[in-house]
């Protein structure tokens, strides 16, 4: 993806007096080497009558040589010329074998060709002493030169110079400041003495505005889109060629230098050279670029005339189906990379991966705090494809569009992140919040009851292993199946999993109800597996009802409950069904309220709520390659864009 950038350049002289103007060599056309596609070049002289021949220099630099018959009172040379900025990575480059490692030493007839650029200044005591100092310990050749360079971008303070020439490089040494021009030829002598052909660089640098800021808070750029003349340094590889690197800067030359003239000395890379008679003249520059064509781009998919277009035309459509009384909601379901690993498998096939819930949560954390701090925090689980062992994670929020809290204090929500070490939820805070539930119901706490995992299942596990293995270490090839016995066996068979309590509603207008749960054991074993407590109940082993079964004994019919289960150290509290929002609602406040007398943030798991128009959702979700936000329905076309811009913002 590129952007088409028109580049104008002004150079005038106005002299006092009629003057004859000798030959003058002009060096402001990219050179053959540029890396940025030149799409359109123009060269503009006055005064109109003149000669013009283009030739090369013996570094293939172009030059125009101009010849005036004519006595004149002005000299302008104007520039015009459209780019393409695509981006370019600048270490896109192979290097022979012998020159990975620095130092390293040019073959004979490659070193006879680049001799006017290895040759160095006479002694010079600051330069000579900077790069005595430089270790000649054998490293990447491409490491080395990023460093140094880095090294001069922070040594050498930039500065505007308006005197004619360049610094010497003790000069610069000296005062640790200097122009481009000055910070360049430092670099190319510097590399000189260390055994590296280096030439001096004048060129144009373009710089564009960033669509948005870096995200990872290093510097944003030039706020408006600028171009100047600047100088750097090229330093030949052998396999890559001439490298730019600009240490006003830091870093290697991109796409945004255009490199007009590449030469031994930088006398010989001004951009305009010749003689004039003895006058007084005044002299006016003047530099502008403009963008005039982009292609569409994930961080600029339209201009600003365009959006403003489509936004008008939105709401034009939004106000016919207004009169209309045509109601329209609209979804989506926008998904997002990581800008730091683009390589990953999770961003690249894979559904799940190692960083892609702590984006997730993260993404997760802003939209909550924007749309509902007071909505329902759930932690549910989303798809299960063929093939996944286990369902895919779903990160819900839920709030009422009525503005009534779903959930009062965030400070009882459980961290989103993954719990501290400090974490001390256990079994019995557990049974302590059960029966918080139980009181603030009004049902028997009595009913409440551990679970287990089944320690008849994992017993018989244990006698299938290897006789050379053990559940600690045990040679399974299912890395769940192998965590899961770890697991079980680290924290007992005697261990408490959780705490059930049992509870329903015989009719919808009924309050909420409880009854004890008898299971064959004394004990309730839950189904093995890795999913939370209250998707484990071991509901097959209660007795069926059928639809003749009314008058049968009362706990027979409750065949629901509310799981409270210690994990990584905070509490999860997994909610059963219920028919309507207003119970959801109602249970949820008994939950949170619990919550606040233990002191203890929870984490809300299993049933959502049920289907409402009062009711809102939004679920952050991974998908191959993604992370996938299942935004909420917009009823206008002016919700659906605050949505979309909130979103991206945010993913950011």
């Amino acid at each position: 993806m590129s952007i088409h950038v028109a580049l104008h350049h002004r150079t005038s002289y106005a002299y006092d007096r009629l003057v004859s103007v000798g030959p003058q060599s002009v060096r402001l056309r990219p050179a053959p080497h540029c890396r940025s596609r030149i799409l359109a070049y123009s060269l503009k002289v006055a005064p109109a009558k003149h000669f013009i021949n283009w030739q090369q220099d013996p570094q293939s630099n172009y030059v125009a040589r101009l010849v005036f018959p004519e006595k004149t009172t002005e000299l302008s040379i104007e520039v015009d010329l459209v780019v393409e900025m695509a981006a370019q990575n600048p270490f896109d480059f192979f290097l022979e074998p012998y020159a990975e490692q620095w130092p390293f030493e040019y073959e004979a007839a490659l070193e006879e060709d680049l001799a006017p650029f290895l040759r160095p200044i006479p002694a010079s005591p600051l330069l000579d002493a900077f790069v005595a100092e430089i270790p000649r310990t054998p490293r990447l050749t491409n490491d080395f030169l990023v460093d140094l360079n880095r090294r001069l971008s922070e040594l050498v303070a930039y500065g505007i110079r308006l005197e004619a020439g360049v610094q010497t490089p003790d000069e610069t040494l000296a005062k640790r400041a200097g122009s481009c021009r000055d910070s360049g030829w430092l670099l190319v002598q510097i590399l000189r003495r260390l055994g590296l052909a280096a030439r001096f660089v004048s060129g144009y640098l373009v710089q564009l505005t960033a669509d948005m800021k870096p995200l990872d808070g290093g510097p944003e750029g030039p706020a408006s889109d600028f171009c100047d003349l600047h100088a750097w340094c090229e330093v030949y590889l052998p396999g890559a060629g001439w490298i730019g690197l600009d240490p006003t800067s830091g870093l290697y030359a991109g796409e945004g230098h255009l490199p007009l003239a590449c030469t031994a000395e930088p006398a010989l890379a001004a951009p305009v050279s010749g003689l004039v008679d003895a006058c007084e003249a005044k002299f006016d520059h003047a530099m502008s670029v403009e963008r005039i064509f982009e292609v569409p781009r994930v961080t600029r998919p339209y201009t600003d005339d365009q959006w403003n277009a489509i936004v008008a035309l939105g709401r034009a459509i939004d106000a016919d189906l207004d009169a209309g009384d045509v109601r329209l909601t609209m979804g989506g379901e926008p998904t997002f990379v990581s800008a730091v690993d683009l390589e990953g498998e999770e961003w690249s096939t894979a559904a799940l991966g190692p960083s892609k819930r702590a984006h997730a949560l993260d993404l997760y954390r802003r939209l909550r705090d924007r749309y509902a701090p007071n909505g329902l925090v759930h932690f549910g689980q989303g798809k299960w494809y063929p093939g996944e062992p286990l369902p895919r994670w779903s990160l819900d929020l839920f709030w009422r569009n009525d503005g009534a809290a779903m959930w009062s204090d965030p400070s009882l929500v459980a961290a989103l992140e993954e719990p501290r070490e400090d974490a001390k939820a256990d079994a019995a805070l557990a049974e302590r919040f059960a029966r918080s539930v139980a009181s603030k119901l009004a049902i028997d706490a009595r009913h409440a009851f551990a679970a287990y995992e089944d320690a008849h299942y994992y017993l018989w596990r244990e006698g299938r292993l290897p006789a050379n293995a053990s559940v600690l270490d045990a040679k399974l090839d299912d890395p769940l199946e192998r965590d899961r016995l770890r697991r079980v066996f680290t924290a007992g068979l005697d261990a408490i999993v959780g705490w059930a309590l049992p509870m329903g509603k015989r009719t919808p207008d009924a309050k909420i109800e409880s009854a004890p749960w008898h299971f064959k054991s004394e004990r309730c074993f839950l189904v093995p597996g890795d999913s939370p407590m209250g998707l484990r109940l071991p509901l097959a082993r209660k007795p069926w009802l059928g639809p003749d079964d009314a008058d049968e004994p009362k706990e027979w019919r409750v065949r629901t409950a509310m799981c409270v289960e210690p994990r990584g150290g905070v509490l999860h509290v997994f909610m059963p069904p219920a028919e309507t929002l207003d119970d959801y609602v109602a249970l949820l406040r008994v939950v949170e309220a619990a919550a606040s007398d233990l002191r203890a943030p929870v984490r809300i798991e299993g049933y959502t709520p049920p289907r409402d128009p009062r009711l809102v959702r939004l679920s952050v979700t991974p998908d191959p390659g993604v992370i996938e936000v299942n935004v909420h329905p917009a009823s206008s076309w002016n919700e659906l864009v605050a949505t979309t811009v909130d979103l991206y913002e945010d993913a950011r």
